[in-house]
């Protein structure tokens, strides 16, 4: 992709393996934009994993899933926020998912973490809102990526419950496009960036009503499962 972009415009992209895991990988990747482009303006955390599904998942699973999914937005927000607040501005952009407004079906770790990615971006928005930090949460459905076919091939039942639960609920959208809308979003200075529109009706739906909407997850659940 760097090289793609290179070609287009020299000089304009540097390309870096992280893990965003480890703690030390994402300064070490601030650090090299720092150097090759001068202060961070904007901040994207985007990886994420699908994590193990069911409910004996163990605690290596989940932390991981914490790492990738939640603490990684924490540790960059902690190595970037006060640099904008000292400026006065800066962006940061999280992905989180539909199953954080919503839910997963199948996949415990992968629900409660996007959740968790979707609470931490308000809190940001809220707290440091007025201080020239604006953030940004992008929660789509289905993405054509290999993240959304993990589960079917993991030869787990419930992390092929939770790809056709997705895949079923919606277009499946290619990356290119959602790159599309997120940009839109953010020249905005948009809060929730929902690349499928029906995440907000099926929302509001959950809203007004909690049990109703619960009760029409574990129909739809029973639905994709054959019974």
């Amino acid at each position: 992709m760097a090289d793609q972009v290179n070609a287009a415009s020299p000089g304009a992209a540097v390309s870096a393996g992280a893990d965003v895991a480890d703690a030390a990988a994402i300064e070490r990747l601030i650090d090299l934009a720092d150097r090759e482009f001068g202060p961070v303006d904007l901040y994207f955390a985007n990886a994420g994993i699908t994590g193990a599904a069911g409910l004996d998942v163990g605690d290596a699973d989940w932390d991981r899933s914490i790492d990738v999914n939640l603490r990684a937005h924490i540790r960059a927000a902690q190595l970037l926020v006060p640099r904008w607040v000292e400026r006065g501005e800066g962006y940061f952009v999280a992905t989180a998912s539909a199953a954080g407004l919503l839910t997963q079906l199948g996949s415990a770790t992968y629900s409660v973490t996007k959740h968790a990615a979707v609470g931490f971006a308000e809190w940001l928005n809220i707290t440091y809102g007025d201080q020239g930090v604006r953030v940004s949460c992008l929660c789509p459905m289905g993405v054509n990526t290999q993240l959304l076919y993990a589960g079917e091939q993991s030869g787990d039942p419930l992390g092929d419950l939770a790809t056709r639960a997705v895949t079923a609920a919606g277009d499946v959208l290619e990356p290119a496009a959602v790159a599309d809308i997120v940009l839109d979003a953010i020249a905005e200075e948009r809060f929730l960036i929902l690349p499928h529109p029906a995440v907000l009706e099926m929302y509001r739906h959950k809203a007004a009503d909690y049990d109703r909407w619960l009760r029409g997850m574990r129909r739809y659940q029973r639905s994709l499962l054959g019974n």
